[in-house]
C-alpha cells in the first residue's frame, strides 16, 4: 500500500486550512483518497495531494471554481504528462516533475510539524472527571 498523509498534513503542504480542505474532499472526488468511514480520519497519497496543489493553481492562476478545477488537475495529473486540452481547445501545460519535487519537500516538512488528531474520549483526570 502506497503511503498516505492526514488531512492535517496535507493542508500544512498545501498551505490551506484543514477545515477548508476537509470541505473539497467532501464535495469533489478525488482519487488516492482512502475512503473516510465514521471514526476513521482521511488518509491522502501523494497523487491526491498532487491534484489538490494543482487545483489550487488552476483556482489562484485561472480563478477556476473548486469543482471545476479538481477535475481539470485529476486530468493532469492523471495523464502523467501534465497537459490538459479543454472541449473548447484551450491548452493547459504544469510543470508535474518540478511541481511534484517541490510538493515532496513540503511535505516532508509538514510531517514533522502537522498535528497528529487525537481520537476517542478525552482522558479522565484523577477525580474521576472528564478533561
Amino acid at each position: 500500500m502506497a503511503r498516505s498523509y492526514t488531512v492535517a498534513t496535507a493542508a500544512l503542504t498545501l498551505g490551506t486550512t484543514i477545515k477548508w480542505l476537509d470541505n473539497v474532499l467532501s464535495h469533489n472526488p478525488v482519487s488516492g483518497i482512502h475512503p473516510k468511514r465514521q471514526g476513521i480520519s482521511r488518509r491522502l497519497t501523494i497523487e491526491a495531494i498532487l491534484v489538490l496543489e494543482v487545483a489550487l493553481l488552476l483556482i489562484q492562476d485561472l480563478g477556476l471554481p473548486i469543482s471545476h478545477a479538481v477535475g481539470v488537475a485529476e486530468a493532469i495529473v492523471g495523464t502523467g504528462g501534465g497537459r490538459y486540452r479543454s472541449p473548447h481547445g484551450l491548452n493547459v501545460e504544469v510543470g508535474l516533475t518540478q511541481l511534484r519535487e517541490n510538493l515532496l519537500q513540503r511535505l516532508e516538512a509538514a510531517v514533522e510539524t502537522a498535528p497528529i488528531p487525537r481520537r476517542g474520549r478525552p482522558p479522565a483526570n484523577k477525580t474521576g472527571r472528564l478533561v
